[in-house]
């Protein structure tokens, strides 16, 4: 396993992190799951206030592994808030369930809008707390999550209050590369969010992505993106079983990219023009903002990952989303579209957005799916 320095937090933790927000079937499946990461070399481990009885099952499993303390670095995460006073109140709680004194490292959860980046501005806002939770020795570094737009994201990395970063940013989803660099540039650690499924649910990869990645696995090739970039600290995994933990991640090379794995990424970039041509969103977001609350430019990303590599599982898997979500994935459904022409003029590819927008409603609306976490 290689590690990485995360940033101004200056703890040297692993390539791959364990997020534990799938193995919860039951307290042993948690634990074996813990236990095989550890034995991997993984020496971050990642839950939130959120994920049921996550934080309770790791603090107990810690204790009947006898975990060293200074060989492990915790992440927990608990959502923002306006009010201080019941921060401080769920930090006290997740210190508890975690049976610690001090939590090496507090994500603020879900730094997604505009609102919840004036409640860490306010002063008496869940950053006060945050704050002095650091100061008194109950937190060692604070840093945020996010699911939100990229300027939302740039501007909450230029408050200065945080140390880390964890984000969406895949070799499928490259629109948030600015923020990695400014997150880098203020020193950062930065927590790239569950690549292998958010990422293009790459554990299932269809045979034209297989094909176009020959001879390599599409998705050790796309950790290898990321990892052969610098400034990416390290990559989320969530199993739901032991076995989910490849024994790859220990010896996944962190270098460079070898001729023949930028060959094969090669293959990838050109694929959309090819299957796509005239049609094909570039992802400049200038359609934004729609009348009808639709998020084109994510809606259409999943089209092309759909017919450039037969990601229509994935992409239906997303697009279910919609509306169902809140901030956490925001955007209405493709069918809501009017086709009232607002967002034509704006196009510099001269797309037909509305009959495109129509065709992927058709092409990607699936069976309903439940969030795992309400």
């Amino acid at each position: 396993m290689h590690y990485r320095r995360f940033g101004t937090t200056n703890h040297h933790i692993s390539t791959f992190s364990l997020g534990t927000m799938r193995c919860l079937a039951s307290e042993d499946i948690f634990q074996q799951t813990v236990a095989r990461a550890l034995a991997q070399g993984i020496n971050h481990i990642e839950t939130a206030r959120g994920y049921g009885q996550s934080e309770r099952f790791l603090g107990r499993t810690l204790q009947a592994l006898k975990v060293a303390p200074d060989t492990l670095v915790l992440t927990s995460k608990i959502p923002p808030s306006p009010d201080a006073s019941s921060f401080d109140r769920h930090i006290d709680e997740t210190l508890e369930r975690l049976q610690v004194s001090q939590l090496d490292c507090l994500a603020l959860h879900g730094i997604n809008t505009w609102q919840h980046l004036d409640w860490i501005r306010h002063p008496q806002g869940c950053m006060q707390a945050a704050q002095a939770a650091r100061d008194d020795g109950r937190i060692g570094h604070l840093g945020f999550s996010t699911h939100g737009f990229r300027e939302v994201i740039a501007t909450t990395i230029e408050t200065g209050y945080f140390d880390f970063v964890n984000l969406h940013y895949y070799y499928f989803f490259q629109r948030h590369e600015p923020v990695i660099e400014l997150a880098h540039h203020q020193d950062m650690g930065v927590f790239i969010i569950s690549p292998a499924d958010k990422g293009g649910m790459l554990y299932r990869p269809p045979d034209t992505l297989k094909a176009l990645c020959h001879p390599f696995d599409p998705l050790l090739l796309t950790y290898r993106w990321l990892l052969s970039d610098p400034r990416v600290t390290t990559l989320s995994i969530g199993p739901a079983i032991p076995a989910e933990i490849s024994q790859e991640l220990a010896t996944l090379d962190d270098g460079p990219l070898t001729e023949q794995e930028q060959a094969a990424l090669d293959r990838l970039a050109a694929r959309p023009t090819t299957a796509l041509g005239a049609d094909l969103c570039r992802q400049c977001y200038a359609c934004l903002p729609c009348p009808e609350a639709i998020h084109i430019p994510e809606v259409l990303r999943l089209r092309t990952l759909a017919q450039a590599y037969d990601m229509t599982a994935f992409g239906q898997y997303r697009y279910g989303m919609f509306e169902n979500a809140g901030h956490w994935f925001p955007g209405r459904k493709a069918n809501r579209c009017t086709s009232c022409g607002d967002c034509l003029p704006r196009c510099p590819e001269n797309l037909d957005i509305p009959t495109l927008l129509h065709q992927t409603h058709t092409q990607l609306q699936g069976p309903e799916r439940r969030r795992l976490w309400g």
